[in-house]
């Protein structure tokens, strides 16, 4: 005989199933496919933006549908990875998803990640919240590095290959964040850490959703930026050594202080510079616009620092 506490839990299963699976689409790209959530009634879909990676124009299936339909990019947010597109003729009976306050997720609480892993539409892990407060760096595409994301919830629901852009939902069926990827060992071609993956918070998906679809771009992503593209800088000995500014904007934080391509960044304030995820790291996890920082930079094999007044990450 099942006891009570757990045909009680069963049930909540799948109530937060019934309530929240009609929200969650099924993506098919050029590239490949993924998950979204469903947003509003006017056909906006949210996901990951490593999930449209560069394509405009899409086809999606309802978790309810026969055929899938299509939908255009409304814009794309590669920091946070996130992304917004538009069903172009929405169906009456669309299921936005309801959003949490994601300020109020805890360790311990249970969740559930869905979407559609592999292929397999529809699908469901469950598992509890690890971790808040993440700051996690992505792996990098053929294109870009990896995108470093503050504030991530780490949860110990399996998120595999196509779960990306899906959301995890708590015990009211709402959505905490989204799913974004899953812990790998560096160089490796299938996730090496099972139960260790981490979404996007939902404060953080409303947020930059409401952005892109009012805007078509972020405006105001309240994090910390230098106004500088960097790469990362080897050694003699192939060692990393530095972010090196590749280019900075013009009249930006780090073209005011001083600082211009060529150089290479070594320190921010205490924090040692190897490398170009160092940087984002510190950046995305220590700093916010407005804030006063102490950059230490090599030119021509000269040490030199400046102080920057740090700006506000674009796009």
């Amino acid at each position: 005989m099942t006891p009570p506490h757990a045909s009680q839990l069963q049930a909540d299963y799948q109530r937060i199933v019934k309530e929240a699976l009609p929200s969650v689409v099924q993506i098919d790209t050029p590239r490949g496919q993924g998950s979204g959530i469903v947003y509003d009634k006017e056909g906006h879909i949210v996901t990951n933006a490593h999930v449209v990676s560069g394509s405009r124009t899409f086809k999606v299936m309802l978790a309810d549908a026969e055929e899938p339909l299509d939908a255009s990019l409304v814009g794309s947010h590669t920091p946070e990875d996130l992304a917004v597109i538009r069903l172009d003729n929405p169906p009456s009976e669309l299921r936005p998803a309801a959003f949490a306050d994601s300020s109020k997720t805890a360790v311990g609480q249970i969740v559930l990640a869905m979407g559609n892993p592999l292929g397999l539409s529809g699908s469901v892990t469950q598992g509890i919240v690890s971790a808040t407060g993440r700051t996690v760096t992505g792996p990098p595409t053929a294109d870009r590095p990896g995108a470093t994301i503050p504030n991530m919830v780490q949860t110990s629901a399996a998120i595999n290959p196509g779960n990306s852009g899906g959301p995890l939902v708590n015990l009211a069926a709402k959505v905490i964040g989204v799913n974004t990827l899953a812990a790998t060992e560096a160089g490796a071609d299938r996730d090496a850490y099972p139960g260790i993956g981490f979404a996007v918070p939902g404060s953080t998906v409303t947020r930059i959703t409401r952005q892109l679809i009012e805007k078509g771009r972020v405006v105001d992503s309240g994090r910390a930026s230098l106004g500088a593209a960097v790469r990362t800088v080897l050694g003699p000995r192939f060692e990393p050594v530095g972010a090196g500014v590749v280019r900075v904007e013009a009249n930006g934080p780090a073209h005011t202080a001083g600082i211009r391509a060529g150089d290479v960044i070594t320190r921010l304030d205490d924090t040692k510079i190897t490398t170009v995820a160092d940087l984002a790291e510190t950046l995305a996890g220590d700093h916010r616009p407005g804030d006063r920082v102490r950059i230490g930079y090599t030119r021509d094999g000269r040490s030199h620092a400046a102080d920057v007044v740090l700006g506000t990450l674009g796009s």
